[in-house]
């Protein structure tokens, strides 16, 4: 049995400095709190990508962000259907919400006549919620006043203890947020918290319209806050627009302020306070800070103890150690990040990118693995988003003149589509929701339960697939422009069947069949054929290109057409020999700069299915930039713009379960890849999966 603790606990986070590109996050998947070397967010503006920008350094954002936490601008009348343009297709022309251009700003976007497209483009918003920091004698400490002693970040717990000197005097901070409520609890100690010296304040924002849309501190009022007593707590009455929240401070605290902001000063010889967040907060409050570190300490075990595990000590590759960190780093990460009642963003809930909505193609890279580490529970909180946006998603398909429900891309929580050239001519998010299903049914005890709680969302998802390939002849089937696959370098109005569509189009297909035919209803012929129809064809000079008519592969942005074999499971007609070329090849030719974080695992879980785990391995550990995991175990992606970037995090898991424990080929029998010489796993707690 694996010794769980020893295992997460050799992968402790020890700081002895600032680190501003790598701060540290606890959270519970529905709100994160992002602090720096104070245990708090009392740098959090020198932290901002802007002002990093400005030193010539690299900082990540100091968040305090919820999956429910958005807002719209007032709408001056515009409508989605002001954005659609048409497209020829082999059905005669489609209209697709495509009319902006995303490098436009508003000014530019209204002389362009797309106004329109900007506004649905920057909308919603998600909310920086709060900023929680020290003051020292009224004002925050200069960034020399403070000394780091250490910063200790133990997973086992989800608790950070940070120990620093605040002009000389010691500090400690205990910071955690509830496992179960949106809370977050500080504990501190110091001298200079005798006569108010040191205190906290509670600081309120409003949001930039922009792709990473920070906090707004100088537009009072664009904002409002209001406080009143509740007891002995105090709360905060928030609105931005049309969204409003409310913010809750209880324990041994003295409220002071105005505005905007507030200070909590130690009502004794310490400061223990808990600040709760929620569109409304319920009756009972959390007073005791104590009893939150207790809850995170034993909610974080159960994490811990649950599902699968993994350890990688007994080797003697001399990068196993690394891996085996990335691998606890990034459960860690996106448990906290991706585990929420909504998709999620990029980059989880420490900053904004793309306004800070969320990308239903990213989800299975967040997310999927969950279930493959049998936590499946963990993805099933935002599966009920799906149920919700289904009558969008199925006006979506409507409206272009196809059956089912067709899954939009770029969101927010309403589910409506984000305008631009690219987003809504995807199709590969569309098969997701049938992987997260057959992922959940494979590692359920009670599978008929699944197939009852998700039967509509894989027949509508597989009814709009069928609908939207194109029959060929002599028994094929295409999928026709416009078009734009995963890898978006090719025109979408040109692009006939990519080969990662392909593949991925045909098992979802069989996958639906196959939970009809288990409860015992009927087939739909069309799918059949349809997944029958749907098959690979090999290039002249014996590989697969990523888009197959015409024939053609650009080695760059993602080698997507690796994921027909990996990402996708085996259907049986891809021939290994040429997807061995294909991977081989991809891996030689690529321009690894232009290329994203999943991109490593993806070709990973390639070599897997072919039985070549040393490419597999290689490729997790490739040192390339995008492929570089920090300190605190996110995956950076671009510096200065996306300093986190969560697909990377959930795509090495995905990658890691099918390394080291194996799939389920179709006819039903286990695999599991030879590991080279150097490389031992000791696994247990995995499900099956395909």
């Amino acid at each position: 049995m694996i010794d769980r603790a020893a295992v997460v606990r050799r992968h402790t986070i020890r700081y002895e400095s600032p680190r501003p590109e790598a701060p540290l996050s606890v959270g519970n998947g529905e709100l994160a709190f992002t602090v720096d070397h104070t245990g708090l967010q009392t740098f959090a503006d020198r932290y901002e990508r802007n002002a990093a920008r400005a030193r010539g350094e690299v900082a990540m954002p100091l968040g305090t962000q919820a999956q429910w936490g958005y807002h719209w601008e007032p709408n001056p009348g515009h409508e989605l259907s002001d954005t659609l343009e048409s497209f020829d297709s082999p059905r005669g022309p489609i209209s697709y919400p495509t009319a902006y251009d995303y490098m436009e700003d508003r000014e530019q976007s209204a002389a362009s006549g797309r106004a329109a497209g900007y506004y649905y483009w920057v909308n919603p918003q998600r909310l920086h919620l709060a900023k929680i920091g020290l003051l020292l004698d009224g004002r925050t400490p200069e960034w020399g006043e403070v000394v780091v002693r250490s910063q200790v970040h133990d997973l086992w717990t989800g608790i950070v203890t940070s120990r620093f000197e605040v002009v000389g005097v010691p500090v400690e901070v205990r910071t955690a947020v509830d496992p179960e409520r949106d809370a977050i609890a500080f504990a501190i100690s110091s001298d200079l918290l005798d006569g108010g010296r040191l205190a906290v304040e509670i600081a309120f924002p409003s949001i930039e319209e922009s792709f990473e849309a920070p906090p707004v501190w100088d537009e009072p009022e664009a904002h409002t806050t209001t406080l009143r007593r509740e007891g002995d707590a105090h709360v905060w009455d928030r609105r931005i627009d049309d969204a409003s929240y409310q913010v809750r401070a209880a324990g041994d605290v003295v409220v002071s302020g105005e505005g905007h902001r507030w200070r909590l000063t130690a009502a004794g010889d310490a400061l223990h306070a808990v600040v709760e967040l929620a569109p409304a907060l319920g009756a009972d409050v959390l007073v005791d800070a104590e009893a939150v570190f207790a809850r995170s300490a034993s909610g974080w075990e159960a994490f811990w103890r649950s599902g699968a595990a993994l350890d990688l000590s007994g080797s003697t590759d001399e990068r196993a150690h690394e891996l085996e960190r990335r691998i606890v780093l990034s459960q860690y990460q996106t448990k906290v990040h991706s585990s929420g009642s909504t998709p999620p963003q990029e980059t989880g809930l420490i900053c904004n990118s793309w306004g800070g909505t969320f990308h239903l193609e990213m989800h299975w890279w967040h997310a999927a693995h969950f279930p493959a580490w049998g936590r499946g529970e963990l993805l099933e909180r935002s599966l009920a988003w799906y149920a919700d946006i289904l009558p969008v998603a199925q006006r979506i398909a409507a409206d272009q003149g196809f059956r089912g429900a067709r899954w939009p891309k770029h969101v927010g929580p309403e589910g409506i589509e984000s305008p631009n050239v690219i987003g809504p001519l995807l199709l590969w998010q569309q098969p997701h929701v049938i992987s997260y299903a057959e992922l959940l049914r494979m590692g359920a005890e009670d599978v008929g339960a699944v197939r009852e709680r998700y039967r509509e969302l894989v027949d509508e998802t597989a009814e709009f697939l069928a609908s939207f390939a194109f029959a060929g002849q002599e028994g094929a089937f295409h999928l026709p422009p416009p078009l734009m696959p995963a890898q978006e370098v090719y025109g979408a109005r040109e692009t006939w069947d990519p080969l990662f569509e392909v593949a991925y189009v045909r098992w979802a297909l069989q996958t639906a069949l196959a939970w009809r035919r288990a409860d015992g209803r009927e087939e739909p012929a069309e799918w059949a054929a349809v997944a029958e129809g749907l098959r690979p064809v090999i290039s002249e000079d014996g590989h697969y290109d990523a888009v197959q008519n015409p024939p053609r592969t650009a080695y760059r942005d993602h080698p997507s057409m690796l994921g027909a074999l990996g990402v996708v499971p085996d259907t049986g007609v891809l021939d290994h020999d040429a997807m061995l070329r294909t991977l081989e090849r991809a891996c030689e030719q690529w321009d690894w700069r232009s290329a994203w974080g999943w991109d490593f695992p993806m070709i990973a879980m390639c070599a897997t299915r072919l039985d070549r785990s040393d490419i597999a391995l290689d490729a997790l550990l490739r040192p390339e930039a995008k492929n570089t995991y920090l300190a605190n175990g996110h995956n950076q992606q671009v510096p200065h713009r996306m300093p986190l970037y969560l697909p990377g995090n959930g795509g090495l898991l995905m990658a890691a379960a099918l390394l080291f424990a194996g799939w389920v080929d179709g006819d039903g029998s286990p695999r599991r890849v030879e590991l080279p010489e150097g490389w031992v796993a000791e696994v247990e707690g995995f499900p099956a999966r395909p």
